[in-house]
């Protein structure tokens, strides 16, 4: 079965249409950072950052370069502590989304 869009392209267009995609994508990479799952979680980020806000915006807000950023959170990447809660900040302000952790047993 040949593909005609990339998995990329399919999650920005839902991105766009689907302000609660949108939301979703943003906590599973959250949670997924939470839970240990490090590379799926800056995976998901940089999906959710693709579709949304994009790497040169982000890069101006932050302060840091679009090519750091982007390396930060590829496969390879280890971004500190002080990065990674700055981009989420950002991306939370930019959709006006406002993340919350919970306590569950």
């Amino acid at each position: 079965m040949t593909l005609t869009r990339s998995f990329k392209e399919t999650v920005k267009a839902r991105a766009e249409r689907d302000p609660a995609f949108r939301d979703a994508l943003l906590a599973e990479a959250v949670d997924q950072l939470l839970a240990g799952e490090i590379e799926t979680g800056k995976a998901v980020l940089r999906d959710y950052i693709d579709a949304t806000i994009g790497f040169e915006r982000l890069a101006q807000e932050t302060g840091d370069s679009s090519n750091g950023l982007m390396q930060m959170l590829g496969p390879d990447g280890d971004p500190s502590a002080t990065h990674l809660f700055g981009i989420l900040r950002t991306v939370q302000k930019a959709s006006g989304v406002q993340l919350a952790v919970a306590v569950a047993r």
